[in-house]
């Protein structure tokens, strides 16, 4: 088993805490080289995702001055996840082991040696659970222990309380890289890769500088990104829904007849008009979600590639 680790870190207008990021890895790099755990080959990768700040200028920069800080620039901004695999696969080719985590210092650094303990010990993923969420808002917390169960309820194998702080071995990625849908979740992805498979936990810290990528409507997208990409069970809800709908119509069209045979005079006015306003909602609803899922497959059908590169710094 060889000992090249790649530490592949997706940027986004990451100019306030990148310097301190590259320092505080590099520091792991060289401690863990010292110990004889990574080779000198060993690199931090940026990827930088059509940053509109100083975060490419700044990557190359930390190329220039140490050949341990590489720098990926993709051409427009394609998104965390796009970023991300775009940074596993150049490094899958470089790498023995490649830990992906995000730039903006909440994820402890210290748990790089566990995980890699755990590769050594023959595991091929590691993940990075976080311990507790008591650093975050109690809307934050309740929103994430919802989203993580309702993953569960719909089928999807997700390791619960992790992100995208993993360790994948080089035939983990090879596997990764097999996976061909346009619509990217990987924390449903990689789980599907196989493989042994362990976990490490650690406690998240607070965001170094600069502003959180993920506010409220970015969340709640990458939540149903998740939901339609590994379940189809909201279509399947619809159907039942139908078929409740339809027995209900059938119970009112006998309770009509029947009233109207024994001479029952029946107002009817306000039933009439919230029945036709809720079954106007649920298919509005239902054409919504089947359109979200056709809309998927009009994605994966055109093909086009899900990042390209403009430059890369890895010499």
């Amino acid at each position: 088993m060889g000992n090249t680790l790649y530490i592949v870190v997706p940027c986004y207008n990451e100019e306030e805490v990148l310097r301190e990021t590259a320092f505080r890895l590099g520091e792991k790099l060289l401690s863990l080289g010292r110990q004889g755990h990574i080779s000198e080959d060993s690199r931090v990768l940026f990827v930088d995702d059509g940053s509109r700040d100083a975060t490419w200028e700044i990557i190359t920069q930390l190329h220039g001055g140490d050949k341990r800080f590489s720098g990926l620039k993709l051409t427009r901004n394609k998104g965390h996840q796009n970023a991300l695999l775009a940074g596993l696969l150049l490094a899958k080719e470089r790498a023995d082991a490649v830990i992906s985590m995000d730039a903006d210092l909440q994820d402890d650094i210290g748990a790089v040696d566990d995980m890699l303990g755990a590769w050594r010990e023959g595991s091929d993923i590691v993940y990075g659970v976080r311990g507790d969420r008591s650093t975050d808002t109690a809307f934050k917390r309740g929103t994430a222990q919802l989203f993580y169960r309702l993953m569960g309820w719909l089928g999807v194998n997700m390791v619960y309380n992790h992100a995208d702080y993993r360790l994948m071995s080089k035939r983990a990625l090879e596997g990764l890289a097999e996976f061909r849908e346009a619509n990217l979740f990987l924390r449903g992805i990689v789980p599907l890769v196989g493989y042994k498979s362990s976990t490490v936990t650690y406690q998240r810290g607070e965001r170094f500088a600069g502003e959180s990528k993920y506010p409220l409507h970015k969340m709640l997208s990458f939540a149903w990104d998740g939901i339609t990409s590994f379940s189809i069970r909201p279509i399947r809800m619809i159907t039942v829904l139908g078929f409740v709908i339809f027995a209900v119509a059938i119970a009112f069209t006998v309770y009509s007849v029947v009233a109207k045979f024994l001479g029952i005079t029946v107002q009817g006015w306000s039933a009439l008009m919230a029945s036709i306003w809720m079954l106007g909602g649920l298919q509005v609803l239902a054409l919504g979600i089947i359109g979200e899922y056709i809309g998927k497959i009009y994605s994966e059908v055109k093909a086009r590639p899900k990042y390209l590169i403009e430059q890369l710094l890895d010499d």
